[in-house]
């Protein structure tokens, strides 16, 4: 009987899993940009059409990444599988299979920003590996073929002892190539130790002029249940198209300040902290937030007015926008106007009083009050080019967002939940609302579509924060809704229209149902 197709399979599954694994552990070794396998899910996401991207930002959030690696680790086991069984009838077929796939690999990695020669080492490895695991692994099988037809032919001891000799070794070599593939993933983040530099290099930093912040008097309405004023780091939300996180060391870092200028600028890190220190309260929301989302937050900023840096290097008339580049290669267009007008526009270093942890953007990010993120907070940013809408388009832009994304008048209920209960009598509920740079002059709270109750607001120590909200409501006993809605300083309303997000930031009022109840426990 000859040998099932399950075993081909099965060394072509780990002959191809041991070439990821390899590839994975040169990349870290040299300590390259990206793995071949994750420059491949980067180059998909960028080639994802942006409608695309935010469906899959909303439905999966922060697994969205995962996700997406889990499907191209899914169609990778589906083509090793099948050179497995290509090699049963020919040795060159796999080689096809295989040279593909390095291909799009190479390729992948090719595109990525600052990448050189070096970076397709990885890609050469896994494509190597591969071939010998293939070899090595398809070889025990076809002399177990031979076996088993000499023993059909035949049936001796030494023919049917052939053919299970043969069979072990090839669960012995399978055995091999899959803790081979373990010990060399494993070896290679052990060595590629970029990251924990990194982080003990900002673990040792020293920021001069940077505090730890402290809570304003009265930024809190007092009520239990309400999402904290001040965002601590670790809860921050995060929303990037890095699939590995820049690891940049601030002894390498530079910032260049080009394009439409009389004098260009390089920055150092050092040069860049030796300069005064801007510090702010600033609330950071993301175009992608749906209404009543929750990616959005506030922290303590530190770092160096980005007006400044412009006005030594002398922008030149005509200029109307910044294209921000990040160290991974990602882009966005700002608008000069809200990096001049005196707002706290700047290079941040620290968050809440420490430097910058590595995922929000170490050593140096940009900050820009009043403005979505896809437009503004460029994390690692190594590079800003003073230009024109018109010559430009940025990331985002390029897949169907808006070309400026002023925040727009936005407002959230916390308390209750969805769902939620509160006393009939005397309940209380509460929330945020935000328009970064206007301020917001009101909150109204409406139960059953009836008519818009003023709530109580917290006091802000900026028009750039968020402000917490509470009001006090009495109804009848049983089923209710409650809608919120916002006012910015100059008394505009935030607006009931339902919109998605796409392109410049979702709007409509966040209601929730409620059950109002005689007592409530607790």
């Amino acid at each position: 009987m000859r040998t099932s197709r399950g075993s081909w399979s099965v060394a072509g599954l780990a002959a191809g899993f041991a070439g990821l694994a390899a590839s994975y552990g040169a990349a870290m070794v040299l300590t390259t940009r990206d793995a071949p396998l994750t420059a491949v899910a980067e180059g998909v996401v960028r080639l994802t059409p942006g409608v695309v991207v935010e469906r899959a930002i909303r439905f999966l959030g922060h697994w969205d990444k995962p996700f997406l690696l889990l499907v191209i680790l899914m169609l990778c086991a589906v083509l090793f599988a099948w050179a497995g069984r290509l090699a049963r009838r020919s040795w060159w077929a796999p080689v096809v299979v295989y040279a593909g796939l390095a291909l799009v690999g190479g390729v992948a990695v090719w595109s990525q920003p600052r990448t050189g020669t070096i970076d397709l080492l990885p890609v050469a490895v896994g494509f190597a590996t591969w071939l010998v695991c293939l070899s090595l692994l398809t070889e025990p099988l076809r002399r177990h073929e031979r076996a088993e037809v000499v023993a059909a032919a035949a049936p001796t001891t030494v023919a049917t002892g052939t053919a299970d000799h043969t069979r072990r070794a090839f669960l012995l070599r399978t055995g091999f190539v899959v803790a081979g593939a373990v010990v060399v993933g494993a070896v290679g983040r052990v060595v590629g130790s970029g990251r924990r530099h990194v982080e003990e290099a900002r673990r040792l930093l020293r920021l001069p002029g940077v505090t730890e912040p402290e809570l304003p008097a009265g930024v809190r309405v007092g009520l239990e249940g309400l999402e904290p004023w001040a965002t601590p780091a670790t809860d921050f939300y995060r929303i990037d198209t890095a699939f590995v996180v820049p690891t940049v060391d601030p002894a390498g870092w530079q910032l260049r300040i080009h394009g439409m200028v009389d004098r260009e600028i390089v920055l150092s890190y050092r040069d860049l902290i030796a300069r005064q220190v801007t510090q702010a309260w600033v609330t950071l929301n993301c175009v992608s937030n749906p209404v009543g989302g929750d990616l959005i937050g506030n922290a303590w900023w530190s770092g160096v007015r980005i007006a400044d840096l412009l006005r030594e290097a002398g922008v030149q008339p005509g200029a109307d926008a910044v294209l921000q580049t990040s160290d991974d290669g990602w882009t966005c267009g700002t608008p000069l106007a809200a990096l001049t007008d005196g707002r706290d526009a700047m290079l941040a270093v620290a968050m809440n009083g420490h430097p910058l942890p590595i995922d929000h953007g170490f050593p140096v990010r940009t900050i820009v009050p009043g403005l979505y993120g896809y437009v503004s907070a460029c994390k690692w940013v190594v590079d800003l080019e003073v230009t024109r809408f018109d010559d430009i388009e940025a990331y985002w832009t390029q897949r169907g967002w808006a070309e400026q994304g002023p925040v727009k008048i936005a407002s959230r209920i916390d308390v209750p939940g969805d769902g939620g209960e509160i006393a009939a009598s005397g309940g209380r509920v509460g929330g945020v609302a935000w328009a970064q740079h206007d301020g917001i002059s009101a909150v109204e709270v409406s139960v059953d579509g009836g008519p818009w109750q003023r709530a109580e607001l917290g006091r802000v120590p900026s028009a750039d924060t968020w402000v917490q909200w509470a009001a006090t409501l009495d109804v009848e006993p049983g089923e209710h809704t409650l809608a919120v809605r916002a006012r910015d300083a100059h008394g505009e309303a935030q607006t009931g229209e339902v919109h998605d997000t796409v392109p410049d930031g979702a709007t409509g009022w966040h209601t929730i149902s409620f059950e109002a109840k005689e007592s409530v426990d607790g």
